[in-house]
């Protein structure tokens, strides 16, 4: 007796197993019942945006749905992440860069969603990111640059985009012994313009954010800040290259969801992104706007998000950060 209801039991487990199996499949098939919305943390213009914006109409044709984009600036891209959490639906994504969340953990002691909610759908590019000094201080390149630093402690300032790229400088300035002190911006962008008039003394940002005072002969790029040479700047070595790979940093851009999304929909939703996205003129657009293709569906993408996830927490260790926001 108790092995036929045993039986029965597991054969009941089998048929709910298959069912739910069946029933995220199907909704994965059937996917999308609605407009499609990409939240993005910034404002129209910016990299993510001008590369979210490449796709969307081949997105709606092959989904059958409109894509839409809600720009979503400021808080540190928590307005942003909230929006998305708050849907919390397998219809609003979010679109940007993954530095934000990763290091928020590290520099806020309370945040207003769980890290380890969002997950990754798909990796479309890499933004670059850049290490820049004003031309007229005649800096050789960055060893040079290094060299003048420590023979003239507290002399130089520099400033730095938050998040990610303001630690991947924070851990190459610590290594290589840099005492500069750091210059605070409300609107971090226009530090640029200051670097071109040398009040500041050393950048690091997006290669988008310094290329047109580069390109006018203000500034001079010292080094990349990802893990190869890009193809829009083939002449600007890598931070690695230079001999100081602290200051390595990957920007790496994409697709988001919450948990909401079910495996096999964050599956589809990645692979249709590489299939739209596998096209040379998107990548030309792409170096255009100082990106790199990079495409890659949910498992690569969170291969790559788990490595920059122990690379800041390394530095983080180096650094002795503790949150305090």
């Amino acid at each position: 007796m108790k092995l036929l209801m045993t039986r029965a039991l597991l054969l009941l487990l089998g048929l709910f197993a298959g069912g739910v199996w069946l029933a995220t499949t199907s909704a994965a098939q059937t996917w999308p019942r609605q407009p499609v919305k990409f939240i993005i943390p910034f404002g129209p213009g910016a990299g993510a945006d001008i590369g979210a914006r490449l796709i969307l109409d081949r997105l709606a044709a092959r989904w059958g749905k409109p894509v839409v984009i809600e720009n979503r600036p400021g808080g540190d891209s928590m307005i942003a992440i909230q929006a998305v959490m708050s849907a919390n639906d397998d219809h609003t994504f979010l679109w940007g860069p993954s530095g934000s969340f990763i290091v928020h953990p590290h520099i806020y002691a309370k945040l207003p969603y769980n890290p380890d909610d969002i997950v990754p759908i798909a990796r479309y590019s890499i933004t670059l990111l850049s290490f820049s000094v004003p031309a007229s201080l005649n800096f050789k390149n960055l060893a040079d640059f290094v060299e003048r630093i420590r023979k003239e402690p507290d002399k130089y300032n520099a400033a730095a985009v938050p998040g990610i790229t303001e630690l991947a400088f924070d851990n190459f300035a610590v290594t290589a012994g840099l005492k500069m002190a750091k210059v605070p911006y409300k609107d971090i962008v226009q530090a640029a313009n200051d670097l071109g008039e040398a009040r500041i003394h050393a950048y690091a940002s997006s290669y988008a954010i310094v290329r047109p005072h580069r390109e006018a002969g203000r500034v001079k790029v010292l080094a990349l800040l990802g893990r190869d040479r890009a193809p829009s700047a083939p002449d600007i070595p890598t931070a690695r290259e230079e001999g100081f790979p602290a200051l390595e940093m990957e920007g790496l851009v994409g697709l988001f969801g919450t948990k909401a999304v079910s495996p096999e929909l964050r599956e589809r939703i990645g692979a249709d992104i590489v299939a739209v996205s596998n096209d040379k003129e998107i990548e030309a657009k792409l170096n255009a706007t100082a990106q790199i293709p990079a495409r890659g569906g949910a498992k690569e993408f969170q291969a790559a998000i788990d490595a920059q996830r122990a690379q800041v927490a390394a530095i983080v260790k180096t650094l002795g950060l503790k949150p305090t926001r």
